[in-house]
């Protein structure tokens, strides 16, 4: 058992050793003028892709502006439409007032004349039945005159029946004058 302890650490060191020697290979060595030559050429390679960068980013930036140029002229458009229809609605919103105003104006005259259409009736009323009226108070004066309503024995009508009939009593020719009439 112990050939085999130490013949499995001898494979383990053998292989371990003969895997390093095929990872590790051997540089040749740089001089410093290679380096230099090299660093100057890896800075020229930077400076032609800055180079690059900026003129791309030129072109970006001219582009984005020319963007943002015809962007602020259509908003500038916009804006000017927007005007455009603010004064058709503010002129409109005038027009329409206008016509209300004159829609009230001719409300307001259309009551004005009914009211004035009504006092004409009333005062044409009392101005025609004031004649009437007059002519009523005197037939009832004459009325009252005449026949004295207002007696306390009766009216004029009354009492000159009641003495036709007392008459009547004594008048044969009076009291048969007076049944034919329905008098008596």
């Amino acid at each position: 058992m112990k050939i085999e302890k130490y013949f499995v650490l001898f494979v383990l060191i053998i292989l371990t050793l003969t895997q390093t020697s095929y990872a590790i290979e051997v540089a040749p060595r740089i001089s410093d003028r290679e380096i230099i030559e090299s660093l100057s050429e890896l800075k020229a390679g930077q400076k032609a892709l800055n180079q690059r960068f900026d003129a791309q980013n030129k072109s970006i930036n001219q582009r984005f502006d020319a963007q943002n140029k015809s962007i602020n002229q259509r908003f500038v458009s916009f804006e000017k439409r927007f005007t455009g229809l603010e004064k058709r609605f503010d002129s409109f919103e005038r027009s329409i007032n206008q016509q209300f105003d004159r829609l009230w104006t001719l409300m307001l005259v259309f009551i004005s004349g009914i009211f004035v259409l009504i006092g004409y009736s009333i005062w044409d009323r009392k101005a025609t039945l004031r004649p009437l009226e007059k002519r009523m108070d005197a037939l009832e004066k004459e009325l009252q005159h005449d026949l004295e309503l207002r007696h306390d024995k009766g009216s004029l009508l009354t009492r000159l029946l009641q003495a036709l009939r007392e008459l009547a009593k004594k008048d044969e020719k009076l009291a048969g004058v007076l049944r034919s009439f329905s008098l008596l």
